[in-house]
């Protein structure tokens, strides 16, 4: 073997055994998103055709942590519970609150970051009451209140975690307005953000952010672990 080849194969295997750490951390949480059934039959297989592969490339491990301000719109959604709320006032009842963006139909990015959340409030325990936990479709004609009440419920939700849909135009402002709006649903990237209180930056995490991360970003919170 020549010196060029065995520098090749050396990058290759450290590259592999980087994945196969990663993979091994991550095991838990796509494990979760299975048990709750949300994974599409045969979505590992080789040869099955998979109506969301153009958004796999979103999909690697780890999340980048930024803060920023985000001015939220005037905008009207349906909760999960068929009641019409106005999101500024939804966000703004003194709790701190763990924002992510959804569709229930989707079969990769969604489920890891719904079960990380339910994680996250398995973690809180009791004091879960104290967080306010809000999962936006992206694909709201598809996603009525009784599907993201189907949706909550495959979660274990409690109703410190509500789930909204509403129109695609106040979808899209939503989307728009804290900086993930992708078009086409199937482009969408993984993301989270939190804020700790009213007026406060909003921390965001760009990827697929641990519950421990997030819950560190709670500091008060009394957390049950």
């Amino acid at each position: 073997m020549t010196a060029g080849k065995a520098n090749r194969f050396s990058s290759i295997l450290i590259v592999l055994l980087g994945l196969r750490r990663t993979l091994a951390r991550r095991m838990g949480g796509w494990a979760a998103a299975a048990a709750l059934g949300m994974w599409a039959p045969g979505a590992f297989a080789a040869d099955a055709p998979d109506p969301h592969a153009e958004c796999h490339h979103h999909a690697a491990p780890g999340a980048a942590r930024t803060s920023t301000a985000y001015a939220v719109p005037d905008v009207e959604l349906v909760r999960d519970d068929g009641k019409t709320v106005r999101l500024s006032q939804e966000l703004d009842d003194g709790r701190p609150v763990v924002l992510s963006f959804i569709f229930t139909s989707c079969t990769t990015v969604c489920p890891m970051l719904s079960a990380t959340l339910a994680q996250l409030q398995r973690k809180l325990g009791p004091a879960r009451d104290q967080v306010h936990v809000v999962s936006i479709s992206i694909d709201p004609e598809f996603d009525t209140p009784g599907r993201l009440r189907e949706y909550a419920r495959k979660l274990g939700a409690g109703p410190e975690w509500q789930h909204y849909g509403g129109t695609l135009t106040a979808s899209k402002a939503v989307q728009r307005a804290f900086g993930v709006y992708r078009g086409e649903k199937m482009n969408h990237a993984p993301a989270t953000l939190v804020r700790t209180r009213p007026g406060a930056e909003w921390v965001r995490f760009d990827g697929f952010a641990t519950a421990d991360q997030l819950l560190a970003e709670l500091p008060g919170v009394r957390a049950s672990l």
